[in-house]
């Protein structure tokens, strides 16, 4: 089997960690010792992407950053380890190209941290009211329509500002987020910051590549849309842009009240075109300042942006092309070639997904994927739908990683079709999450594969356990958000349907409010709307498309009113029990530390 020699990006940041781990060993010791306050801790723990759990105690879920998703095999080996020695056995991938584990004992954190440092990963600004791990498209350097490949830029934004004094002590969270072209497969609409490749033309007829900047989008219980900065942002600009319109939040921010302290609101209190002017006289006047990152990036110089292009010999599939039929029954290996194969990227080499269901991962696929990456001489990314992609490989390879994959069980042909739902980790382990949003994703996943419909593509479904939009709901074709109901004078698990949600060509819809059901009733409601979908579209129509054409998000809740029925408690007992619970539904909702404080 040939064998593809890639370069992976190495990057040395073990002293600025082994600092992190002492400090943090430090301060954990004095909080044990009733030194440090509660409240000073909680910072020193969050800004070392430390979140407590709603079990409360020494429980704790510990995030780990993942720039832009890149992953190598060494990194995938010591996420194994850690899921044997310190969690549950497996690893949750998260919708920001993360990695978590959970019920970790505080105590045990800075071994954690340094079995971490010994492969160049980190958890230092994974949480709290930093600049949060920088994401980007997952097929960055990969895709045939990218105007510039991303990575080196992400790897560049990561670098810099990774303890960047202005990172640590913001009014609030502050994500950035790239992609290389206006497919925007990066999700750079509802970022603080969105940065989208592009080319303008040139008076002598050539095109110059460069980036439009998006800023103040956001998605929480209030979702706001990112706007454009300026049309262009020249290459030597970028990074200068990305500290201007950091230093403006921290300026500006609101630090009286979190609620409303995200740049998002920013855009509400002074307006889009006051917030464009304080910010590019940021940039104007940065040059004077010593964090200055003025011109190309030493890393983009060193490994080069040329975007990928298109081999002679292939006939590139644009991505996010809505996949207009349901897989077909027969060969295995031919499903999931036709769903998790990215077909037409630079140089005849293609892409992969491997599917990691709810986005868990246990150890031992986080050795076996190791092994397949090691072997085949790919490069891994965590995507934003909590899978993995394969990148770099050639179409030989193609048979040996799907029997890999299925050997290990992520060879399912289904990743981001309807099988594929997205769910935060909801009230498993959540403070803020008032259902079970995991168990109810497993639900709809299973009666969607009894209904013959996990296999429909041009659909996806998106879950948070409270209105925080962890799970991005408001960004989905189907979105569901978790809501405490009453019912015959009990309390109910219950969720909100949105339907309509997209994102894509730099533009953002957020989903329109259908109804409220039962959790119980959720699974049946999203199998009458995918096999709707899947009977009545047309070729090439994508669900938003169809769901105008349909009447709206009312309409089809008008057809779906029928399932917001409350049998007593006696008829039905498991309504008022959430989805992996034993016991009657309580909504419990402790103090946030993440999305909603």
């Amino acid at each position: 089997m040939a064998v593809v020699t890639v370069a992976i990006l190495t990057r040395d940041i073990s002293a600025e960690l082994q600092a992190d781990i002492a400090k943090f060993d430090r301060m954990l010791e004095a909080y044990l010792e009733g030194r440090l306050d509660e409240d000073v801790f909680r910072v020193v723990r969050l800004n070392n992407g430390v979140y407590g759990q709603r079990q409360g105690g020494r429980n704790q879920m510990v995030r780990i950053k993942a720039p832009y998703g890149s992953i190598t095999p060494e990194q995938l080996e010591a996420l194994a380890e850690i899921a044997d020695t310190y969690s549950r056995g497996w690893g949750h991938l998260t919708t920001r190209q993360n990695i978590q584990f959970h019920f970790v004992e505080l105590e045990r954190v800075p071994r954690l941290l340094r079995d971490l440092a010994r492969v160049g990963l980190t958890t230092r600004e994974a949480c709290g009211d930093t600049v949060r791990n920088i994401t980007g498209c997952h097929l960055a350097g990969a895709c045939p329509f990218e105007v510039l490949d991303i990575s080196p830029w992400a790897e560049a934004a990561f670098r810099h500002f990774l303890h960047h004094p202005y990172a640590q002590r913001l009014p609030r969270k502050f994500k950035i987020n790239f992609s290389g072209c206006m497919t925007d497969c990066g999700q750079a609409m509802f970022n603080d910051i969105g940065v989208v490749a592009v080319a303008r033309p040139l008076p002598d007829g050539t095109t110059e590549a460069g980036f439009r900047v998006f800023i103040a989008g956001g998605l929480g219980a209030n979702p706001h849309p990112a706007k454009a900065l300026e049309e262009f942002t020249p290459r030597e600009q970028l990074l200068a842009t990305l500290e201007a319109v950091l230093r403006t939040f921290d300026h500006y921010g609101n630090r009286d009240n979190k609620l409303r302290a995200r740049l998002k609101w920013l855009v509400d209190t002074m307006g889009i075109d006051e917030l464009r002017e304080r910010v590019l006289k940021e940039r104007k006047l940065l040059t004077a300042s010593s964090s200055w990152p003025g011109g190309i990036p030493a890393v983009v110089r060193e490994l080069g942006d040329v975007p990928a292009g298109v081999a002679a010999h292939v006939s590139p599939t644009p991505v996010g092309t809505p996949v207009t039929l349901r897989l077909g029954p027969g060969d295995p290996y031919k499903r999931w070639e036709s769903a998790n194969v990215v077909i037409g990227v630079a140089k005849g080499t293609v892409s992969a997904l491997a599917y990691a269901r709810l986005g868990d991962v246990t150890s031992a696929q986080f050795r076996g994927l190791a092994a397949v990456q090691r072997d085949m001489g790919a490069t891994i990314r965590v995507t934003n739908r909590q899978n993995l992609v394969f990148r770099d490989l050639t179409a030989d390879q193609l048979p040996e990683l799907y029997r890999r994959l299925e050997t290990i069980g992520m060879a399912e042909p289904g990743a981001e079709l309807a099988r594929d739902v997205v769910s935060c980790p909801g009230a498993d382990t959540c403070n803020l999450a008032v259902t079970q949003s995991r168990g109810l994703a497993d639900e709809i996943g299973k009666a969607l594969e009894s209904a013959g419909l996990a296999d429909v593509g041009g659909v996806r479904v998106n879950i948070s356990g409270c209105t925080n939009s962890c799970g991005q709901h408001h960004t989905a074709d189907i979105g569901f958000h978790g809501v405490e109901r009453r019912a015959n004078g009990r309390p109910a698990p219950g969720y909100q349907l949105l339907l309509g949600g997209h994102i894509g060509k730099t533009e953002i819809e957020f989903g329109q409010r259908a109804l409220r059901l039962p959790a119980k009733a959720c699974a049946e409601a999203t199998v009458r709307i995918v096999g709707r979908f899947a009977d009545e579209r047309r070729a090439g129509e994508d669900f938003s498309a169809w769901l105008e054409r349909s009447g709206g998000a009312k309409a089809l809740a008008a057809d779906l009113a029928d399932l917001d029925n409350w049998p007593s408690p006696e008829e039905r007992p498991d309504f008022y029990i959430d989805f992996d619970e034993t016991g009657p539904y309580i909504a419990e909702v402790g103090m946030g530390e993440c999305a909603g404080a």
